[in-house]
């Protein structure tokens, strides 16, 4: 997981910067706490002949400082270490997973936020029905929301 933070092609998109250890180590311990406290996290995506680690992805509720807020519907993310790139493996991974949310979410959508300038996380979004909300900034940087009802909820 610290490797896959700290690649340039992972983290170029997402955090702008390598993720230190202490941070990679606070993701982990979020991303557990999501699953107690709220039902819902991410998930680690192993390679089914290697059991190697691939990536992450699931969902959370960060309670980004952002105007709009997101309010309480779980927000979508993924990534995958570099020779995951490019295999589909992410879209299966999200599509997956959405399947799984739209089973359990009591919110009748799920948002994803992106780097407008990240293509193939769009296309992987898109592919899995999300859609343009809006634009807005966090941390300084232009940053995209984009929204998807659920398959329930349609």
């Amino acid at each position: 997981m610290l490797a896959m933070w700290q690649d340039e092609a992972v983290y170029r998109h997402i955090l702008g910067r390598p993720s230190t250890g202490s941070e990679t180590w606070s993701r982990l311990l979020r991303y557990i706490g999501h699953w107690t406290a709220l039902g819902f996290g991410y998930w680690v995506i192993e390679d089914r002949h290697t059991g190697l680690f691939l990536g992450e992805a699931g969902f959370a509720d960060f309670r980004r400082d952002m105007d709009p807020p997101l309010g309480p519907a779980p927000e979508a993310g993924w990534a995958l270490v570099p020779s995951g790139h490019g295999r589909g493996l992410a879209t299966e991974v999200v599509l997956a997973a959405h399947v799984w949310m739209d089973a359990h979410n009591t919110q009748d959508h799920t948002f994803c936020i992106l780097d407008p300038e990240h293509r193939a996380s769009r296309r992987i979004a898109e592919k899995c029905g999300y859609r343009h909300a809006y634009n807005t900034t966090i941390a300084g940087g232009p940053t995209s929301v984009i929204k998807r009802i659920s398959a329930v909820a349609i």
